[in-house]
């Protein structure tokens, strides 16, 4: 069969996955729908849908990981609080990349940041009574909005395309007076869209968290990847931007997934504020029989949902995050790659009359990276995503992150032999040939 994939094949397939309306598929099960249709049609289909690591995993946390294993630590429960020399890394690594100071007793290792914001949501609903709901900055990460629905948690949102710059703070502050709003997240760089805050935008946002007592959750799994700036060298500005400078009511999410290519381990990194994790809740003590921030989330939730991380993965990371910031590790470069694809595949999309949806960060384009977002035309986010899949290509739809605005998300890290970028272009060029667009965009 070639492309496109017969409506009635791919019509077919949706009903037999329980799949009713594509616009709201996940990314796993949009690569489902393009893995069955590959073995169905015998085409290879390019998986634009998935963040995977496209880049080996990290020699050091490898080598230090079978040295712990080797030791015996797979048969011992591992510390609730954390391994002493991950702790240690990771407080190192925040100061030379970040420029902060959080104390080793804040950086505790969850499994993965998927652990990590499903724990914090429920502990930060359980703070303060009555201020329950967790306000997501879209577009975000479609999985952490499924996990306030799965604990029953209430969840507010905007879409951050219209209230960037100047417009951020009213926006921000209308969803904070409902004195309902326990914490805020988002991630810079993005997820989908690759924007990156700028420091005007986090001030705002920390300020306002400071003036409401909400807490900021701020995912930084693609750390010091906003690669039109210098970032990487350690104890060295620039530095990555982060909410740390502007309020001491954060929790930062760091993952060894996308810097270390290390996303099969599940590792990653809760670095509570020195401020916020001795702070005490009333709350807490009705729940958890304690009321010190720190202790509830280490000795209740963490322990409930995990009982700590993987032991041997923490040895890992520890190793990456002490060689990252004795300089021996660069991470940043080795991550460029993914911009480089990026750029190559982006330009491909506008040839052939695609868009950036996200365009801009203020009066500068968004940096080249690990995703971009592309729309077509006047095509929905959910008729652009079926469509691409009828010509080999999956992807996600913007919809599902949250975003009001149509198109897809595009995930270059699969995009890693030279022929995926020849079959890119040549079903892009096809795909613009049977659909004429006469709608033009900046």
């Amino acid at each position: 069969m070639t492309l496109p994939v017969d409506r009635q094949v791919y019509d077919s397939l949706l009903e037999q996955m329980d799949i009713l309306d594509i616009t709201c598929a996940t990314i796993r099960q949009s690569g489902a729908i393009a893995k069955a249709l590959e073995s169905q049609c015998g085409i290879e289909f390019l998986h634009l849908e998935m963040g995977i690591p496209g880049l080996p995993p990290m020699r050091v946390g490898i080598e230090a990981e079978k040295e712990a294993l080797d030791a015996g630590v797979a048969s011992e429960y591992p510390n609730m609080y954390g391994i002493p020399k991950l702790k240690t890394n990771a407080s190192r690594f925040l100061k030379a990349y970040l420029d902060i100071d959080v104390s080793p007793l804040g950086c505790i290792p969850t499994v993965g940041s998927m652990q990590g914001s499903f724990s914090t949501f429920l502990l930060c609903s359980h703070l303060v009574e009555g201020r329950d709901t967790i306000l997501f900055i879209d577009p975000g990460f479609p999985v952490q909005r499924t996990q306030t629905r799965i604990l029953g948690i209430p969840s507010d949102s905007f879409d951050i395309y219209d209230f960037r710059g100047e417009k951020l703070g009213p926006e921000l502050e209308r969803h904070l007076a409902t004195g309902r709003i326990a914490a805020i997240i988002y991630s810079s760089p993005n997820n989908p869209a690759w924007f990156n805050l700028t420091e005007d935008e986090l001030k705002t946002i920390g300020e306002l968290a400071t003036k409401y007592d909400a807490i900021v959750i701020e995912d930084l799994a693609y750390m010091c990847m906003d690669f039109r700036k210098p970032l990487g060298k350690p104890y060295e500005p620039p530095f990555q931007p982060t909410i740390a400078k502007y309020t001491d009511n954060y929790i930062i999410m760091m993952s060894g997934s996308k810097m270390f290519s290390y996303a099969g381990q599940r590792i990653a990194i809760i670095a509570i504020s020195d401020a916020l994790y001795h702070r005490e809740y009333p709350l807490l003590k009705v729940w958890y029989k304690m009321s010190r921030l720190g202790d509830a989330y280490v000795f209740a939730v963490l322990y409930a949902v995990s009982s700590g991380a993987t032991h041997s993965a923490q040895y890992a990371l520890a190793e990456m995050l002490r060689a990252a910031a004795d300089g021996e590790l660069d991470f940043v470069t080795s991550a460029a790659e993914y911009a480089r694809r990026a750029r190559i595949s982006k330009k491909m999309f506008l040839d052939n009359g695609f868009h950036i949806v996200y365009a801009m960060d203020g009066d500068e384009p968004v940096s080249d990276g690990f995703f971009y977002t592309v729309g077509y035309g006047d095509m929905s986010s959910g008729e652009l995503m079926g469509e691409m899949i009828r010509y080999g290509m999956a992807t996600i739809a913007l919809s599902t992150t949250g975003s009001h605005q149509n198109g897809v998300r595009i995930c270059v890290s699969q995009l890693n032999r030279p022929e995926q970028f020849d079959l890119l272009e040549e079903r892009l060029r096809l795909f613009a040939s049977d659909h004429p667009c006469s709608i033009s965009h900046p």
